[in-house]
């Protein structure tokens, strides 16, 4: 019994093994390893464009981790530079301007402010005019992208006019500052210059090197807006050509290439690689920016072409794409793309409380005096300008051609002299609208600076001593007046007013409330109502 014990389990061992050797399937194996899936490019965007809905001209870009910072032309509007912020480069809010007063040296041409990160610094780069003297290109900084900015002054002022500066770090790491000669206002050419920058950025050291001209029929009488990176060994300069405003525009983007940053710039030979389209006309002036997924964006302004110059340059996103031969290409060359957003949206404020929403702007160097009291806004112009029916204006500006703007205004406070009201406003020049005198409504006209009463109308009884004015614009060009004493039945006051004049050349027209008419004026709003029709 004790040998056959010990012989049993033997055989059994000699089966099994036989067993397995003839049956491998039966025992568990290890599957090879697999090579990973490839990386699947993350989706684009899906944009709607314009993602800066109104007049944000020649938009500037810089992401700061997961963060997007934008600012934009101001022009002869302040306070100066729209400072833009987003997480996701699709929907931005206004969070403040660059500069709450205007820089000390300078009096107007409020352009291009070019964002920019160096080593844990921040700047803008920004155009303005010199007290009497030319366009300069200047240079404040700041400790993160939200500011405060403290400006340093011009670094560049041509007897032509400097505008349009760009940072950049050459191929030996030593920074420049890239900006172009404004011969195009004596009809001259306009090349694109760059020069090294003192480490702190503040000021132009050593000389001048001119990189790019404006040589290519499609650039006609310029080139502008240079925005420069760094890409697979090459310098790449995105710019602009051609006529950038009005009604006869003709803006296009092109870019150039170099391996070095002062010589042998070569521009792409299927420049521009974008141009107008149905929906947008005038494309140009922008920044390219690389969002969190590694994808490159172009943001720049164009014209909606329904809308056009009255609503002005409206900020665009569209994704760049690079050639295998290292070119970059937008959208196929067909135009901007995207969709093309139905409705912009309403804009309203109560007046409730301060502060006001960021946005409100007013003519350079007119600034009113604001106050909210009681869920009323209390407006008055500066002491200088007390004398005018529109010596303050507080504007916002439009977003589509079609719209609707109604306030409600306090006439139990107005005095002999006094006219407070709601305006279409190019420039203090160049406005038409409504305003109410002590029991008068008058619609008036003002092109040139030459100022015209076209109707008036007794003011309406009211039982809570407010008005309500609304303001109706058609096609950006053509507007009607009327008034309410409770909101549903509405008066017309005078005529349809042509108002194709209104925009000034760079700007689109904005809604403004205006006061004045005699020294110590003052009006009382309680809302404001923009709605696109």
């Amino acid at each position: 019994m004790h040998s056959r014990g010990v012989l049993l389990p033997a055989a059994v061992l000699s089966l099994s093994v036989l067993a397995a050797l003839s049956t491998p399937s039966c025992v568990p194996q290890s599957a090879p390893p697999q090579p990973p899936p490839p990386a699947q490019p993350p989706p684009p965007l899906e944009v709607t464009n314009p993602v800066l809905s109104g007049d944000f001209a020649d938009p500037s870009v810089l992401r700061v981790g997961e963060d997007y910072w934008a600012a934009a032309t101001s022009s002869e509007w302040a306070p100066h530079f729209p400072l833009l912020h987003s997480k996701d480069l699709l929907h931005w809010e206004v969070v403040g301007p660059i500069f709450q007063t205007a820089p000390t040296w300078s009096e107007g041409n409020y352009w291009a402010p070019e964002l920019a990160q160096d080593k844990g610094r921040y700047f803008v780069f920004y155009t303005a005019r010199q007290k009497g003297g030319p366009l300069c290109v200047a240079v404040a900084t700041a400790e993160k992208p939200s500011g405060p900015y403290t400006d340093h002054g011009p670094l560049v002022c041509q007897e032509l006019g400097s505008i349009d500066g760009a940072l950049i770090r050459d191929e030996n790491d030593a920074l420049y500052l890239v900006w172009k000669e404004d011969g195009n206002s004596r009809s001259l050419p306009t090349p694109i210059w760059a020069q090294p920058l003192s480490e702190d950025g503040t000021r132009l050291i050593g000389e001048r090197t001119q990189i790019l001209m404006n040589d290519s029929p499609w650039e006609g009488q310029l080139v502008e807006g240079p925005h420069l990176i760094k890409r697979n060994g090459w310098f790449y300069m995105f710019y602009a050509g051609s006529a950038c405003c009005g009604r006869d525009c003709n803006y296009a983007v092109g870019v150039a290439r170099s391996r070095k940053l002062l010589g042998g710039w070569e521009k792409n030979p299927l420049n521009p690689i974008m141009k107008s389209n149905e929906a947008w006309k005038c494309p140009g002036h922008g920044s390219v920016v690389t969002d969190t997924q590694g994808r490159d964006y172009f943001l720049y302004h164009a014209y909606r072409a329904t809308d056009f110059v009255y609503v002005g340059r409206q900020g665009l996103l569209d994704e760049i794409q690079w050639a295998e031969d290292g070119w970059p290409t937008i959208n196929g060359r067909r135009g901007p793309g995207g969709k093309v957003l139905a409705k912009p949206a309403a804009f309203s404020e109560e007046f409730t409380s301060p502060p006001l929403a960021s946005g409100w702007v007013w003519p350079n160097g007119r600034q009113p005096t604001t106050s909210v009291e009681a869920g009323l806004l209390i407006l008055a112009p500066p002491a200088d300008r007390a004398e005018d029916p529109l010596g303050a204006v507080f504007a916002r500006a439009t977003n589509a051609g079609n719209y609707t703007a109604e306030t409600v205004l306090d006439v139990s406070g107005l005095t002999a002299g006094m006219a407070a009201g709601l305006s279409a406003f190019g420039d203090p020049e160049n406005a038409l609208g409504m305003y109410v005198r002590p029991g008068k409504v008058e619609v008036w006209h003002r092109e040139r600076n030459t100022h015209e009463v076209i109707a008036t109308l007794d003011v309406p009884t009211t039982v809570d001593g407010k008005l309500r004015l609304r303001m109706t614009a058609k096609n950006g060009q053509a507007y009607r007046f009327a008034v309410s004493a409770e909101g549903t039945t509405w008066t017309e006051v005078g005529p349809e007013l042509a108002g194709a004049y209104l925009p000034p050349w760079d700007r689109g027209v904005r809604v403004a409330l205006t006061a004045g008419g005699v020294a110590g004026a003052s009006a009382r709003f309680d809302s404001l109502r923009i709605t696109p029709n």
